[in-house]
């Protein structure tokens, strides 16, 4: 048991490795990311600190605002270079994400250290999983729940091991500010039974400390 939880683990370390790379050329720019944005050779033209507003737009000098949420830093440069064009002969544009947005999301259960964790960059079950120290002996990877935090009463079920043995990328569900993943003990477990009424005990809390 103990050869094929380690095998588990390396498998998911690689998964986890192989995703974030792909990742780091494909990010998806969202509001609360924080971009250095300059033009070579126009000191005039560069923003140090360009935050992608809540309504997905940032403004620059000359393009007037532009929508950032929804694009990689590589279509936010050819935007800009398209836009630049009719003001700055052959501009050279420069994008770099100086800081990413933070979600947070509860990881509980069956799982080295569960708690309140925030996500930066990629904000998916992989990483959630791994920023709380990864899967315990007792962990049932065929039978994890993401409750999203919009939709409390219709919880998402993933079958981890379809991930990390088959490459299952469907499996790695995208998580938003309040979401919730719950990792189950290896036994057959009833969700609206065994986890629901905590589920929504934790939101009324929650609710009742922001009123």
């Amino acid at each position: 048991m103990k050869k094929i939880l380690s095998a588990l683990t390396i498998c998911a370390m690689l998964v986890i490795a192989a995703v974030q790379s792909v990742a780091a050329q494909d990010y998806v720019l969202g509001p609360g990311d924080v971009l250095s944005i300059s033009v070579y050779g126009y000191d005039e033209l560069q923003l140090k600190e360009a935050i992608v507003r809540p309504d997905g737009k940032l403004a620059f000098p000359l393009t007037g605002e532009l929508q950032a949420a929804g694009l990689s830093a590589g279509q936010l440069t050819a935007i800009l270079t398209s836009s630049l064009g009719e003001y700055v002969k052959d501009p050279k544009v420069i994008v770099n994400v100086e800081k990413f947005r933070t979600t947070r999301v509860h990881v509980l259960g069956e799982v080295t250290k569960a708690g309140l964790y925030e996500l930066e960059k990629e904000h998916n079950l992989l990483d959630a999983i791994g920023i709380a120290g990864g899967f315990k002996e007792t962990s049932a990877k065929k039978q994890i729940f993401v409750i999203h935090k919009d939709q409390p009463n219709h919880p998402v079920k993933v079958n981890m091991l379809k991930l990390l043995e088959r490459a299952d990328m469907t499996q790695n569900v995208t998580l938003a500010e309040g979401d919730v993943v719950y990792i189950t003990r290896n036994h057959k477990l009833n969700f609206a039974r065994d986890i629901l009424p905590y589920i929504s005990a934790m939101y009324q809390i929650d609710r009742f400390g922001k009123d």
